[in-house]
């Protein structure tokens, strides 16, 4: 059996009103959604049918209060249609590009004296643009120059791309470790 403390530092996944995972939340805010039935449980079988999502039997938690029991599982489903926050694409800035590439240069690896590198230089007519802008630390920034990292003979740790938004990169990263679990 849980302890309450157990309980409340559990978080539950919360799935859109057309089952996409959307983020996960800690207990406490999945008590508030079932409550105000902006969310219900998700279920994953209705006896006949049966709606393979490919994730584990739910568990439930027990949450009690003096005056009612609330059993809260794994996954919820909202019920609600929200008006959905607009998220644009962050300008290209030393901050935005640093947490892209994990305050890591995307030449060596290192984490220390970080700087931002166009990867075709501007004075080759290079853009500043998401596909165009790494981290490099000062030493790998100063050794490739004004030449392309194949010129160089550098390459890059990982893909360039803008950042998404955070609701596509979290049903990106939930299904990936669902897979993880087969």
């Amino acid at each position: 059996m849980n302890s309450i403390s157990d309980v409340l530092t559990k978080s539950v996944v919360v799935f859109s009103k057309n089952y996409l995972p959307i983020s996960r939340v800690n207990i406490k805010r999945a008590i508030v959604l079932l409550i105000a039935g902006k969310a219900e449980p998700l279920e994953l079988s209705d006896g006949s049918n049966s709606y393979d999502l490919g994730l584990e039997t739910p568990r439930m938690y027990e949450v009690r209060s003096p005056s009612q029991v609330v059993m809260v599982p794994d996954h919820i489903r909202l019920t609600i249609t929200g008006t959905e926050r607009i998220w644009k694409v962050p300008p290209v800035n030393r901050r935005e590009v640093l947490k892209r590439d994990h305050h890591a240069c995307q030449y060596c690896g290192s984490t220390k004296h970080l700087t931002l590198d166009h990867v075709l230089p501007k004075s080759r007519g290079g853009s500043h643009s998401w596909d165009n802008v790494v981290t490099a630390c000062m030493s790998c920034n100063s050794r490739k120059g004004d030449r392309t990292p194949m010129e160089a003979g550098m390459s890059l740790k990982s893909k360039l791309k803008a950042p998404i938004h955070p609701a596509i990169s979290f049903a990106e990263q939930f299904w990936s470790d669902l897979k993880g679990y087969e």
